[in-house]
């Protein structure tokens, strides 16, 4: 499933690409929403690995304007639940990622991203 935690680590690895290949903006989609558990010290962790700015903007491409701009210095609770509804509440069912640099598509069909290449697109 197409989480915005998974999409926050994927980029576009086409031959040649090899800037401006990340992050992969989303195209068509449909969306779920599904409760998971909450658990904060795993955001805590995690937090530091996150690719700010391509996160804010993938959600904002799915609607979600919850997490603000800038990655705050202070983390609450209130802003641990955003970032966990973000991060892991989201699903995207169906549509398409595409490379911003080459616009290689990867589709996305079940909730499960295509991200394999063909032989002429391997670098």
């Amino acid at each position: 499933m197409v989480r915005l935690i998974t999409h926050n680590l994927l980029a576009c690895h086409a031959k040649g690409c090899t800037t401006n290949n990340f992050p992969l903006q989303f195209q068509d989609v449909s969306v779920e929403l599904r409760e998971a558990e909450f658990n904060a010290d795993f955001l805590r962790g995690f937090l530091p690995r996150l690719e700010w700015a391509a996160l804010v903007g993938a959600a904002r491409q799915l609607g979600d304007t919850s997490l603000p701009a800038e990655q705050p210095e202070m983390v609450d609770d209130e802003f641990l639940q955003k970032l966990h509804h973000v991060l892991l509440e989201i699903h995207v069912e169906e549509g398409a990622m595409v490379c911003p640099n080459c616009k290689h598509v990867y589709p996305i069909s079940n909730g499960i991203p295509n991200m394999l290449l063909a032989e002429h697109e391997i670098g």
